[in-house]
């Protein structure tokens, strides 16, 4: 009883397991939440390197608040769209204590380019040469432009874009989200960073390339030759193409980015599909072609025996053309200014080359001084004294074009379109701004056929639909069109899908008078950055009575990333953030035949009654008219039967340009 008194208080046995189980749960539960916590990025290492003035500069150099590092490439299309958006981050008083670097990584990129691309932009920050790509493996960084922010002890507190505005085939109007900005802002605030990480969208970064000791395939023997056959007329010296592909020195840094653009499909940019129709121009690659390219990258791009190099692709011009042309027209006296932003309307300029007599034109070029900023170019050839713009507008009748993607080609021999004499050329230029102030001076090369050798006169005509809407969110809405009627056996030569950043898929059929159908061209992934001409191998025969049916799908959902808004109805409109639906095409006619009907397809009058026509009788009735050109149906139907005929449309045609 004593001993039980004195004891001190004890816990039974199954108490104290259970506050030990407890005790031990505390454990756990609390080195979890440890483990949780987010740990510090690593401190990243200095950094010595040489400036575009030859400068050393130091990442440890100055102590700073933040530091913003960003990967850049002097070819790189992207990087080119943002280093005037960097300089003025680097420029802004708001950021007068952080400091900004940008890294050229890419080993085809030499210091005489890096001192270039900086005068060419006005850069005042650093850009350093990152010899053997150390810097960017430290940063792991893989693509230009990618941006880094560093804080004040350089630890990596946000990487990836610097805004959504410039992407892959995708232009919009302004940013929507300005990720570098924002992630800078916050951390000199103090505060978290709201989204530390995005991805970045570009350029792969030409890195060195590491050698394996097998090398079946090489370039001076294997890969050059798919070049030549498919890539260099647009990968060479002066064309649009950002750089080119016959150059060992400069392929094997763009190693990386040819195997990704090519293991995507973007490159080399065809949309048909093979199913329908065979074309001249056809320039995609063969499964073997491809599957060589990546084993060459795989294995290191290795050069080869230079022994192996075949003779190379010659050229007679600078131009696209196969000989120096005849004429070469500048489209502007003197070189237009770009501005950064903002919408610029359609320009519209007038040229007279001096023709005293009917010229057939065989082959032409429309060059973009500043392919940057240049979307198209039109150009129509009219009368002196006409008043309108051309024969057709955009719908057709264009004597050449200039659109991303089109490669000019001669036409076939015997075939090629007139310029009556006495005519003045009408140029229609359409301008993107790029975000950094730009000029352009466009010119027009011409090579004229001998009139003695031209049995036949080409011809742009179209399916049109003006007059559709596409309703917000629709990710497949259809819009159909139908061409005029052949007035003649016609021969088409070429076909060409037109619509903007909604444009989905494009098809043309043909629909014979006994009723066949037949679909000769499908583009089942329409690519507005790539608006090719699809050049029938052989010409095709449309019989009298035959027409053209186009079908094109527009994606205006969150699914399309080129979508510019899609709580939008869309409407036709000559901005891109508008649309259109336009099959252009090219039809070949005999030279009398196409004075005796007006073309082959009919003119102006024809492209209309065709576009109204909704019943597909021959004539626009009062109740096919759209509201606002009623008062237009009344006066040009002259009969008062209540229907307008193609004649009545060109009567009052011809009396509009006599007035």
């Amino acid at each position: 009883m004593m001993d039980s008194q004195i004891m001190p208080f004890q816990l039974k046995p199954y108490v104290l397991h259970a506050a030990y189980l407890l005790l031990l749960i505390f454990i756990c539960d609390t080195q979890a939440e440890e483990q949780k916590q987010p740990s510090e990025p690593p401190r990243m290492s200095n950094f010595v390197l040489r400036d575009q003035t030859g400068t050393t500069r130091s990442l440890y150099s100055e102590k700073t608040k933040a530091s913003v590092v960003v990967f850049m490439g002097t070819e790189c299309p992207l990087a080119k769209l943002y280093a005037q958006r960097l300089q003025e981050m680097a420029s802004s008083t708001a950021y007068q204590n952080v400091n900004f670097y940008g890294i050229m990584s890419n080993q085809h990129d030499s210091d005489e380019d890096v001192v270039e691309y900086a005068r060419q932009h006005e850069i005042s920050f650093p850009l350093l040469k990152d010899l053997h790509n150390r810097v960017a493996d430290q940063f792991s960084a893989e693509r230009t432009p990618e941006a880094f922010l560093l804080d004040d002890e350089y630890r990596i507190r946000y990487r990836g874009r610097i805004d959504d505005q410039f992407g892959i085939g995708t232009l919009l109007k302004e940013p929507r989200s300005h990720d570098l900005k924002n992630a800078l802002d916050e951390l000199l605030a103090g505060k978290n960073i709201t989204f530390p990480v995005t991805n970045a969208v570009g350029c792969i970064i030409g890195r060195e390339p590491k050698m394996k000791p097998t090398q079946k395939i090489t370039f001076s023997r294997d890969i050059i030759r798919i070049f030549q056959e498919k890539c260099i007329d647009c990968h060479r010296e002066g064309q649009v193409a950002p750089f080119a592909l016959s150059d060992y020195e400069e392929v094997k840094g763009w190693a990386g980015m040819i195997e990704e653009v090519v293991r995507e499909g973007r490159m080399p940019p065809w949309h048909a599909d093979p199913r329908f129709g065979e074309f001249k121009n056809d320039c995609s690659l063969e499964e073997s072609q491809k599957q060589m390219i990546f084993d060459w990258v795989a294995s290191g791009a290795p050069e080869g025996n230079p022994a192996d190099y075949p003779q190379e692709n010659t050229y007679s011009t600078l131009w696209q053309l196969p000989r120096e042309p005849d004429l070469i027209l500048p489209i502007t006296k003197e070189p237009v200014a770009v501005p950064a932003t903002g919408e610029v309307k359609y320009q519209y300029y007038k040229v007279d080359p001096g023709l005293t007599e009917d010229k057939w034109l065989q082959a032409a070029e429309i060059r973009p001084g500043n392919y940057a900023v240049v979307h198209h170019i039109l150009v129509f050839a009219r009368d002196k004294n006409s008043k309108g713009r051309g024969a057709g507008g955009e719908e057709g009748g264009f004597l050449a074009a200039y659109v991303p993607g089109l490669i000019p080609q001669p036409f076939p021999k015997g075939m090629a379109k007139k310029i009556p004499a006495n005519s003045e050329l009408i140029f229609q230029v359409h301008y993107t701004p790029i975000g950094s102030p730009q000029e352009d001076r466009s010119q027009f090369a011409l090579i004229f056929a001998d009139p003695e050798q031209v049995t036949h006169q080409v011809m742009t005509t179209s399916a049109t639909n003006r007059h559709f809407e596409i309703p917000p969110g629709a990710n497949n809405h259809e819009v159909t069109a139908f061409s005029p009627r052949a007035k003649t056996d016609v021969q088409l030569l070429t076909m060409m899908p037109h619509m903007h950043l909604r444009g989905k898929s494009f098809d043309y059929e043909v629909q014979y008078p006994d009723g066949k159908k037949q679909m000769i061209l499908s583009v089942p992934e329409y690519d507005f950055n790539w608006q090719t001409s699809y050049r029938l191998s052989e010409p095709l025969t449309l019989p009298q009575g035959t027409r053209l049916f186009c079908t094109a799908h527009f994606d205006n959902s969150t699914e399309n990333p080129f979508n510019p808004d899609p709580t939008s109805t869309v409407r036709w409109g000559d901005q891109t953030w508008e649309e259109m639906m336009i099959g252009y095409c090219d039809i070949v006619v005999p030279i009398a035949q196409s004075q005796a009907t007006n073309g082959g397809l009919g003119g102006r009058a024809d492209q209309i009654i065709a576009r109204l026509d909704q019943n597909r009788d021959g004539h626009i009735s009062k109740d096919e008219t759209p509201a606002k050109w009623l008062a237009i149906f009344l006066l040009v139907d002259t009969d008062r039967n209540g229907e307008v005929t193609a004649e009545e449309l060109e009567i009052a045609g011809k009396k509009f340009e006599r007035e």
